[in-house]
């Protein structure tokens, strides 16, 4: 690492009071802050944060599975600066510019074939709550009004804005709005956990795909969509299932006349070993949602790529036709150009092989842990490593938390799942730090 530069002033605890006393922190009960201190972070380098004195924290989870290629990237930091000198915003409706253009072709290209238009928002429950207007908007345009409901599966989580809580299935997040969202069908969900005695990924797959088919064989007339999380299902604890069911899913919903939504706002760029997760079961689903990891948790940035199909829906001299969605920072040139940086890394480093290796070595470094006896169902997809700990703690979640922060590492654990989704830059060395520190907390769970 280079020269650390001066400590931001001030004591982590003053930080802590000032931010307790004027940020309304997210995904927080505030109070429990009373006695589970913030981390003031004063900067980051690569895969290590840096809090206000000088304590170092290993990013174990990307700052919320945002972060690519580590912070204070010298090659998006150059990127957005030179950005800066050129254009910093300008309205996307009526005007374009260079950056978004670019992007909006290389995404295409890279995405799988046929997803050739690109709209974008600001972060991922916009990208769902356009993929759900879109879809809707465009079967009236078609004269199917009445295909207005969506199908989500069971643990499955989109966004918390209304439209995509309506779509999300995490209690915790969605029973206090209940009475505020639209009601919307949830199927069973293909989690590999779910296989019985002496069956395989890709039977609790199948098992599901049926679910799935029997619902929409009843239901297509008034479907819009489904809407799925391919291959991990994040804040249901890091669920994987086999690559099967996207295919029978997109089967299904090709049959039965349905929009497939893949939600890759976690799962793209790379983090379940190829650039996008789709890919894995060599479909082409009718909307891509992306975000996160597209700047390389630099800034808010979303895109939604549909269809020929779709897009030609909206194609017309009525204006109402149009899909007249929008957001003010849409298509923002600085982040469009760090999103341009990030894929200027990914086909100049060759990422998606690397990280092949990469995540082969750390498998096997992380092998003890697979052995732990509190461990259960260990599991890795991509640069994904999960599993759950057998503990009689209720607060395991806070507790783990603190403990991590006591060796140098940030983990979040959902539940009495924890999982680790590094930035790609992780050092060897430091994935090394990450194991031993979980085994140590193990030991004491």
């Amino acid at each position: 690492m280079s020269e650390p530069p001066p400590v931001t002033a001030g004591t982590n605890a003053g930080w802590l009071a000032r931010s307790r006393a004027a940020v309304f922190h997210p995904c927080t009960q505030m109070k429990a802050h009373e006695t589970l201190p913030l981390v003031p972070i004063a900067r980051g380098e690569g895969a290590w944060l840096f809090d206000v004195e000088g304590r170092r924290y290993l990013d174990a989870v990307s700052s919320w599975w945002v972060n690519l290629f580590g912070h204070a990237n010298p090659r998006i930091n150059a990127a957005i600066v030179d950005q800066l000198a050129i254009l910093e915003h300008v309205l996307l409706a009526g005007f374009t510019h260079p950056p978004v253009v670019e992007l909006s072709e290389r995404l295409a290209a890279l995405a799988p074939a046929g997803l050739g238009h690109a709209f974008y928002g600001s972060d991922g429950a916009s990208a769902t709550e356009i993929a759900l207007k879109m879809s809707f908007h465009a079967w009236a345009n078609r004269g199917r009004p009445e295909k207005r409901d969506f199908v989500s599966l069971a643990g499955g989580y989109h966004g918390e804005t209304l439209g995509a809580l309506a779509v999300t299935d995490v209690p915790l997040f969605r029973r206090t709005y209940e009475p505020l969202l639209a009601r919307h069908a949830i199927v069973p969900s293909p989690d590999a956990r779910h296989a019985g005695a002496g069956e395989t990924p890709r039977d609790a797959a199948e098992r599901a795909a049926q679910a799935l088919e029997v619902h929409l064989a009843a239901h297509h007339s008034t479907t819009a969509a489904l809407i799925i999380e391919p291959l991990v299902q994040g804040a249901s604890g890091m669920a994987m299932h086999d690559p099967h069911y996207l295919v029978r899913a997109h089967e299904a919903c090709t049959r039965f006349g349905v929009h497939l939504i893949a939600d890759e706002i976690m799962t793209g760029f790379g983090r379940t070993g190829t650039m996008f997760a789709c890919e894995q079961a060599g479909i082409t689903p009718d909307f891509l949602l992306l975000s996160k990891g597209i700047t390389g948790g630099y800034l808010p940035l979303a895109c939604v790529l549909s269809t020929d199909a779709v897009y030609a829906s909206f194609y017309d001299d009525d204006v109402a036709r149009g899909f007249l969605h929008s957001h003010s920072y849409t298509g923002n040139p600085l982040a469009c150009r760090a999103a341009l940086a990030v894929l200027d890394i990914f086909r100049d480093d060759d990422v998606i092989a690397a990280n092949r290796a990469r995540a082969a070595r750390f498998s096997a470094r992380a092998a003890a842990l697979a052995a732990h006896p509190k461990v259960r169902n260990y599991r890795q997809r991509g640069m994904i490593w999960a599993f759950e700990v057998e503990s009689v703690r209720t607060d395991f979640a806070r507790w783990c938390f603190t403990e991590a922060l006591r060796r140098g590492i940030l983990l979040r654990p959902i539940g009495r799942t924890v999982y680790f989704m590094p930035p790609y830059v992780t050092a060897d060395a430091d994935w090394g730090l990450l194991v031993d520190a979980t085994l140590a907390i193990l030991d004491r769970a």
